[in-house]
């Protein structure tokens, strides 16, 4: 299941967002702060995955009424641009990283990463058009901040930005679903492969896939799984590459 950022009302996501919205001058005083609210949330996606997600069971977990929840957030969408930005706002942003613009984009790269690792739910949030919050526009001055100076043009330095972070994106989605199958399988992937390969070898053919015999040969007794654990190192390193490719064709 996909759920979309920004897809409910902007005006509402941004005063929450930004802390913009009035206090009511009357009535009771409030129980819970937004900031709590988004708090249990995450914690909620956390532990039971973005499906589990609703208002009803935040406020559950809050021991409040459902209905008393919407005085705070108006709804599901509202609340999943408060959980984006506050997540993306755990990255860390030390202002000096050793190796150059290397240096900073792997590091760059390694904290969202590790963002995906402690909220796995957040790879099931389409952000092409992201929660304007405060902690989403800082993590992109601090991320971009890390190619000033290289020589790109703008567009080259945001172009470059997207393809690392749309990288991590995309191996990090493999490895939290290769760790979601050894939990619900209840197999590793060394013991998956061990009940899976002699099934596999009464109906393979090398003859008729002779790279793929070869090459699955050689990577399965290499990774002792069904794909690189290391494919992560792997293609950073071949991006930062293709990186200093270009910033050097400008030179």
């Amino acid at each position: 299941m996909t759920e979309f950022s920004a897809s409910g009302d902007p005006k509402r996501s941004l005063e929450l967002l930004w802390g913009l919205q009035e206090p009511p001058s009357k009535g009771p005083k409030a129980r819970f702060t937004v900031e709590e609210i988004t708090r249990v949330a995450i914690k909620l996606a956390d532990t039971a995955g973005l499906a589990a997600l609703s208002m009803r069971k935040v406020a559950e977990e809050l021991g409040a009424g459902t209905m008393s929840l919407y005085t705070y957030v108006p709804g599901k969408a509202e609340l999943l641009d408060l959980m984006v930005d506050a997540v993306v706002g755990e990255t860390a942003r030390p202002a000096h990283v050793p190796g150059g613009w290397r240096g900073r984009l792997e590091q760059i790269a390694r904290e969202n990463a590790a963002v995906y690792r402690r909220h796995p739910w957040l790879l099931q949030v389409a952000t092409s058009r992201p929660p304007m919050g405060p902690n989403v526009i800082a993590k992109y001055d601090y991320e971009l901040r890390a190619l000033e100076g290289t020589g790109l043009t703008d567009i080259e330095m945001d172009q470059v930005l997207t393809l690392v972070l749309g990288f991590v994106h995309a191996a990090m989605r493999g490895v939290v679903e290769a760790e979601q199958a050894a939990r619900r399988s209840g197999q590793s992937d060394v013991q998956w492969w061990e009940s899976y390969a002699p099934l596999l070898e009464k109906i393979f053919d090398p003859e008729r896939f002779p790279v793929a015999a070869r090459v699955g040969s050689a990577a399965g007794e290499a990774y002792q799984a069904p794909s690189d654990p290391q494919a992560f190192e792997f293609g950073l390193a071949r991006i930062l590459d293709g990186v200093e490719a270009l910033i050097a064709s400008g030179s």
